[in-house]
């Protein structure tokens, strides 16, 4: 773990659970694995909120447990997955990507999932129905039907799926420090677990009720864990697949990208092949699995409006793009293709770089960058006559990118005194490498913009806590059918400049979630790309 990413895990963790949280958090990270008495004593907190916080993290699957070194006799110890916390970047994102593909419905289910890290599906059921209830008109509520099969559906495309069972149950927290547990305390994959994706048999019939008042609706919520039993699906818990969603963001980079360089017909091939595949591709494989050109044109939409002959253009049009988006296998059923999954990520990848290089050090850099990752090793002479650009232009810019980090210089010698004279200095830039420093940087940039949204936060927390209890107290009014005047009267209790700082704090606030979530898109193509580099050898 890097500083940058130890920072922004520290940070998460702080935004979203609190000091306490990201004090436990933050040292687990730097010491690895810890037990529970020698995380108290090092972090100096009390044994129950030390506790507390493993409870936390491990309900949100952001650390895991098991037998420590000492073996099954020793203490369990605890170690963070460093992963799943930077996950909490893209809640936003899962949200959205739920309400797109499930409408308002998905979109809930996976939010209530998420803010509890682990939830039962009648659980989830009652609270979605209740929260759609509650904003629907009066007198009309959601049955419980529509969300169990919103909710199959999301199992279905493996967007959620089981929690692993524990190998060893009926160890309590106190247990935990003295007792001795088998090896085998948690699974490591919950796709080694044969039920992962099997719905349960709930018993579960009615409608959403609608809250009257935020303790009703916290004592509902007590009342529908008490009732878990009574369902069917007692100690069946249910998380948020991330690694699913990851494939349907690299999908979608990839569909986009084709849609940009080619046209939308293209990109609705690729698309109806990377859905045909979807469940059956392994995350981490180079190509999706072949497809025959039939098996794609029987699968294309008819609103596409795709003929036969059109589509076997398109299909060589593809394989013949320089872009490698989609390969050709075989010539059986009118020609067997793949998507080249690993070489679409590196071409993104590859454009992610040179886009930064552009936005940094200007149009002419990014030229000699494209040019020396098109040739791989070039001259400094060599790079003035192809990027046609003047000597001394072209140095300062060859030295400014080399000081950077972001195109190395490799020396060949003629003779083994590497006199520079009778040396070869060939500039070159290596895009693994590079993609893991500017992957460094973004991790930063993440860090900072958090930081600095904490901080305007607090600098306007009195006048944000105003605003609330004033919206609050508006909501109440015109639930109970207030005059106009009245609603005036309290509108007016915050004034013009309070108000256009509020305007302006909630514009500041806008830009820094907007900037974190272009960021975070960039982190995740570098990432895809990293891992599928490192898979791939």
């Amino acid at each position: 773990m890097t500083a940058q990413e130890v920072r922004l895990c520290g940070l998460l963790l702080q935004e979203h659970f609190g000091n306490v949280v990201e004090k436990v958090g933050t040292h687990l990270i730097r010491s690895g694995v810890l037990n529970l008495r020698a995380l108290a004593h090092e972090t100096k907190l009390p044994l129950d909120l030390v506790k507390k916080s493993l409870c936390v993290l491990v309900q949100h699957g952001m650390c895991t447990f098991g037998a420590g070194r000492r073996g099954p006799a020793g203490p369990v110890e605890y170690r963070i997955n460093c992963e799943h916390v930077f996950h909490m970047l893209r809640y936003p994102r899962y949200i959205y990507t739920a309400k797109s593909l499930y409408g308002d419905t998905g979109e809930l289910i996976v939010e209530e999932i998420l803010q509890r890290g682990q939830m039962t599906m009648s659980s989830t059921v009652k609270t979605v129905a209740d929260r759609l209830t509650h904003n629907m008109p009066e007198g009309q509520s959601m049955d419980y039907s529509e969300v169990v099969s919103v909710f199959s559906q999301l199992v279905e495309t493996h967007f959620l799926q089981r929690c692993p069972p524990l190998a060893s149950a009926g160890s309590s927290s106190s247990g935990a420090v003295d007792t001795p547990l088998p090896v085998a305390t948690q699974p490591t994959e919950p796709e080694n677990h044969p039920d992962c994706y099997k719905l349960p048999y709930i018993n579960l019939t009615g409608q959403g009720k609608r809250r009257r008042s935020s303790e009703d609706g916290e004592a509902d919520q007590l009342r529908y864990y008490d009732c878990d039993d009574d369902c069917g699906d007692d100690g069946i818990y249910w998380q948020v697949n991330f690694q699913r969603f990851h494939l349907h963001f690299r999908d979608q980079a990839i569909i986009s990208a084709v849609s940009c360089k080619l046209d939308q017909s293209s990109s609705e091939i690729v698309r109806t092949m990377l859905r045909m595949s979807e469940v059956t591709t392994p995350a981490h494989a180079a190509f999706t699995q072949a497809l025959s050109a039939n098996e794609i044109f029987r699968a294309l939409l008819s609103s596409y409006n795709i003929a036969r002959p059109i589509l076997d253009q398109y299909l060589s049009l593809l394989v013949d793009d320089p872009m490698e988006f989609v390969g050709k296998t075989g010539d059986s059923g009118g020609g067997m293709y793949v998507v080249n999954l690993h070489r679409a990520l590196a071409n993104l990848a590859r454009a992610t770089l040179e886009s930064v290089v552009q936005e940094r050090f200007g149009s002419r850099s990014a030229r000699i960058f494209r040019l020396l990752l098109r040739k791989r090793h070039l001259e400094q002479k060599q790079v003035e006559d192809f990027a046609m650009i003047p000597a001394k232009e072209a140095k300062d810019m060859l030295y400014k990118l080399l000081s950077e980090n972001l195109v190395q210089l490799q020396e060949i010698p003629k003779t083994p005194d590497y006199a520079p004279s009778r040396t070869f200095y060939l500039y070159t830039v290596n895009q693994l490498p590079t993609a893991r420093l500017l992957l460094q940087n973004c991790y930063k940039t993440v860090g900072n913009l958090i930081e600095r949204r904490l901080y305007e936060t607090k600098e306007n927390k009195r006048l944000l806590e105003k605003s609330q209890r004033i919206e609050a107290i508006l909501a109440s009014l015109q639930a109970t059918g207030a005059e106009a005047a009245q609603l005036t009267e309290v509108e007016e209790m915050i004034t013009v400049p309070e108000r256009q700082q509020l305007e302006s704090l909630r514009h500041h606030i806008n830009k820094l979630d907007s900037s974190e979530n272009q960021v975070d898109e960039t982190i995740f193509l570098l990432k895809s790309y990293i891992n599928s580099t490192q898979a791939s050898h």
